[in-house]
């Protein structure tokens, strides 16, 4: 009898150890399934963030803002070399330093989106005070020809003028992303656009002797 106590007691050892080993498999396996789930659940769900959570009108802000933009700089490398005005100068500098990191993030939606990034500026023969473009406040191709013949102070004021008008297009086009898009970060440039726009084209009013 005083042998079997302990050969009973190993066999209920090791049973209690067999089931202790069971149950912390299990409960790893549990755990593992969980965390396989949440990891594919959130790498879907940010996958939907980035190509989802945009409508019609996001994909038309980029496609129309990209060119408008490079429009802007197109103008604004102009007076780096015909300006007079130091102010004007500044002002251009300030145009570049903006837009052009704005034409990348918006390039970037698109290229997520798969949709197709703009690499000209369609329009050109008819736009600004041409008429008959769909992106207000585009120059056409006789204003770009002409402030590219100018220099000194009449490049300054042609390029101020021309550039208010620019801006206000620009302001209308993020004022209806604003209203109509879906996707944050859109509408947030858009935003963004409207609060900077606005402040230069009160500067540029004041720079032409407007105000």
């Amino acid at each position: 009898m005083s042998n079997s106590s302990p050969s009973r007691a190993r066999r209920a050892a090791i049973g209690f150890a067999a089931v202790g080993s069971a149950l912390v498999l299990a409960a790893c396996g549990s755990e593992d399934s969980g965390s396989g789930a949440a990891s594919g659940t959130t790498a879907s769900a940010s996958a939907s963030d980035t190509a989802g959570a945009h409508n019609d009108q996001d994909v038309a802000f980029a496609q129309g803002m990209i060119p408008h933009h490079q429009q802007a700089l197109q103008m604004a490398e102009m007076a780096a070399t015909r300006a007079s005005s130091a102010e004007v100068k500044d002002l251009a500098s300030r145009i570049q330093q903006a837009q052009d990191p704005e034409i990348q993030t918006m390039s970037g939606w698109l290229e997520a989106w798969g949709e197709d990034v703009p690499s000209g500026m369609p329009g050109m023969d008819h736009g600004g005070h041409s008429g008959g473009t769909d992106m207000p406040g585009m120059m056409g191709t006789e204003d770009m020809d002409e402030l590219m013949g100018a220099s000194g102070g009449g490049f300054d004021t042609m390029f101020l003028t021309m550039m208010v008008e620019h801006h206000e297009g620009a302001v209308e086009m993020a004022q209806t992303e604003k209203d109509k898009g879906r996707y944050g970060p859109a509408k947030k440039l858009a935003d963004d656009i409207i609060t900077a726009q606005q402040a230069e084209i009160e500067e540029m009013n004041q720079l032409l002797g407007k105000n």
